[in-house]
């Protein structure tokens, strides 16, 4: 190869170097902007939260629906470790999404969301599958305490852990044995033995956390009722429907897990939910 060859060869490869350097470092427009979400004029994103004993999976039925009629679903991790730093998370989580964002919490995921949509707009309706909805200054232990116990509260169990810090506290946890029975009895033995073994504990200073600010006293309310709950009292869940001037109740013959035994049931309930906040 002459000289010149060289030389043109060279600068052939110094071009294609900074054209490549340039492409790894030109950042996407939307990398700094969290999760994202719905387009304007589009369907809102639905955002998932479960509640104690459980995970993010205790959605997949419901997530799978949801994505076959074109919504986009996130179901993040609930810590379960109590109001204050539940709430928070979800509350920052919830300030990256773009667009009208429709907040759906299962049990004690109802008061998480119930503190954590104050203040954030985009919140256009709040969705109560088989849940705690404290007010303001309320606590599950205060509001639970105004009807009859429900079966589950005899079939927890104490655990004690320690924290990386040295701080330690307690762990509830549903007696295995008897998760059937009291949380998820219209479901297989064979789901509950699995339930069981999976489940995730909760922080037993969470049911005494007070909420400080309760968001379904200005957005919109939806309700499921499941009337076979034993893990909360229906009574009470219909307490705080009607607290709540709920747009609408739902009552199916439920047990405490309608998201996992009736998850059609609590779909159709999101997309209610979902078609309203589009006519507000």
């Amino acid at each position: 190869m002459t000289v010149s060859g060289i030389l043109t060869s060279g600068k052939a490869r110094l071009a294609l170097g900074v054209a490549v350097l340039s492409a790894l470092t030109v950042t996407p427009t939307h990398a700094a902007d969290g999760l994202g979400g719905a387009p304007a004029g589009q369907k809102p994103t639905v955002v998932l939260v479960h509640g104690a004993f459980a995970d993010g999976s205790s959605w997949n039925a419901v997530v799978q629906r949801l994505q076959r009629d074109g919504y986009q679903v996130i179901a993040p991790p609930n810590t379960l470790r109590g109001i204050p730093q539940d709430s928070a998370y979800l509350n920052s989580l919830l300030k990256t999404i773009k667009g009208p964002i429709v907040l759906v919490g299962h049990s004690y995921a109802g008061e998480v969301i119930s503190q954590a949509a104050a203040g954030v707009d985009n919140v256009k309706a709040l969705v109560y599958i088989n849940a705690m909805m404290p007010d303001k200054g309320e606590s599950f232990a205060s509001l639970s305490g105004k009807f009859p116990k429900a079966p589950l509260t005899k079939a927890l169990r104490q655990v004690p852990f320690r924290n990386g810090d040295g701080t330690s506290g307690t762990d509830m946890y549903i007696q295995p044995d008897k998760l059937h029975a009291t949380f998820a009895q219209d479901l297989s033995q064979e789901q509950a033995s699995v339930m069981a073994s999976t489940q995730r504990p909760i922080a037993q200073s969470a049911f005494t956390d007070k909420l400080t600010q309760a968001a379904w006293r200005d957005k919109p309310v939806y309700v499921l009722v499941g009337k076979q709950d034993r893990a909360i009292n229906p009574s009470l869940e219909r307490y705080e429907a009607e607290r709540a001037h709920a747009r609408k109740t739902v009552e199916i013959n439920s047990s405490h897990v309608s998201l996992v035994s009736h998850p059609q049931a609590v779909t159709d309930l999101i997309l209610s939910a979902a078609h309203d906040s589009g006519r507000q």
